[in-house]
């Protein structure tokens, strides 16, 4: 990758960025994709082995022969993006100013295996709202960082880049940008990002929406992470917690990715070398999204599209963030990851029902004092921003209208 910066002699100003993947870069991606060295099929008539054979190879025939790249970059090369130095790390970002100047800016973070594409169907709507169903006062201000390690950001070079360190980077961003009074929005890791701008309470900050929420009861986590029983004076009151309950277990023993990536994430070598290696690796992340993807690639209209998916799995791929990126989860020690973290000020949580769980709204009420939206959606899934654009914005629109 080729990046061009704009030359300042202060690191940490606000700087323009633009990118550039020589054509060379694109057409070795496609002769890597062509030598594809695959596995047998799996033994298995469900995804229990994880990603299946079927599926890459239907990904690798469409990457290789009909996929166009240029769309996705041309996109990409339409928004505003920025990068400045924080904390020692270079974080790239895309700002978008709404027309309307009582807009109330919001930043946005995505997760793994995410990448700003994650949150490109919300940018016109969000910053537009009155072109998109939406009135004047429905507008946001718009920032949308790249994580350390990931898409255009810095790789860190040392230990340490945790959630919470990336959650006081995000609150000196905004402080840079001007914005005196703001909101923050995150899901999978930018929800435990964003909840940990809610614990630290930075100037200007006044609530956080998660469509992620972090509600379990810790000692219910602890024994469900572990697989062993629930302690004999745990009660559930009700069935939404006993299925959150099961789902959460369901999660926890079919998250072997993330045990790799927390433990070994070097040994995973092979995510910068092989396309369709990284795609597998990036497709697993939970059964419900696999499910989805294998569905499109089978030629089904849902959720996302083939050429989202591979927007998404291309951008790593030129970056070569497969390996970086897995650092997270090794620099991650906030333990139980779903428990409450004692965010004070106001929340919105969003329910979508193929998530890894549904939060019952009675822990909901519990780990938010200051719950201010709680909705459960009818469709979508883990990557909702993503998937379901129209309904994620309706949500940011009501979760934070009183914040206004």
């Amino acid at each position: 990758m080729e990046a061009y910066m704009s030359v300042t002699p202060d690191r940490e100003a606000i700087r323009p960025f633009t990118f550039e993947f020589p054509k060379a870069e694109l057409e070795d991606l496609r002769a890597r994709i062509v030598a594809t060295r695959f596995p047998e099929k799996e033994t298995v008539a469900d995804q229990s082995q994880g990603t299946p054979l079927a599926t890459l190879q239907e990904l690798a025939r469409y990457w290789a022969s009909e996929y166009d790249w240029s769309k996705a970059e041309a996109k990409l090369k339409a928004l505003p993006h920025f990068i400045t130095e924080i904390d020692g790390l270079d974080i790239h970002f895309i700002h978008v100013r709404s027309k309307h100047e009582d807009a109330l800016p919001l930043i946005v973070t995505h997760g793994w295996p995410g990448t700003v594409i994650e949150q490109m169907k919300l940018i016109e709507p969000l910053t537009n709202p009155t072109a998109h169903g939406g009135d004047a006062s429905d507008a946001f201000h718009l920032v949308i960082p790249s994580m350390p390690g990931y898409g255009f950001s810095g790789k860190p070079t040392s230990t340490g880049w945790d959630p919470e360190r990336i959650a006081v980077a995000w609150a000196e961003l905004m402080k840079r940008l001007g914005y005196t009074k703001y909101v923050a929005q995150g899901g999978d890791w930018g929800a435990l990002i964003t909840e940990m701008m809610g614990v630290h309470e930075p100037e200007g900050l006044v609530g956080i929406h998660t469509n992620l929420a972090c509600v379990f009861p810790p000692a219910i986590e602890q024994a469900v992470s572990v697989g062993n029983p629930l302690p004999s004076d745990v009660v559930l009151a009700n069935e939404e917690e006993k299925a959150a309950v099961e789902q959460l277990d369901f999660f926890y023993k079919h998250v072997y990715y993330a045990y790799m990536m927390a433990s070994r994430p070097q040994t995973l070598t092979g995510l910068a070398d092989s396309p369709v290696g990284l795609a597998a690796f990036l497709l697993d992340h939970d059964a419900a999204s696999l499910e989805m993807i294998s569905r499109a690639f089978d030629g089904a209209v849902e959720g996302l599209s083939r050429d989202d998916v591979l927007d998404n799995i291309t951008l790593y791929w030129l970056t070569n963030t497969g390996v970086s990126a897995s650092r997270l989860y090794a620099e991650n020690r906030i333990s139980p990851f779903f428990a409450p973290k004692g965010v004070k000020l106001p929340v919105a949580v969003s329910v979508f029902p193929d998530e890894l769980f549904q939060p019952p709204k009675s822990w909901t009420e519990q780990a938010y004092p200051n719950l201010v939206h709680y909705n459960r959606l009818e469709v979508g899934g883990h990557f909702a921003a993503w998937e379901q654009p129209a309904l994620f914005v309706d949500e940011l629109r009501a979760g934070f209208r009183s914040l206004r």
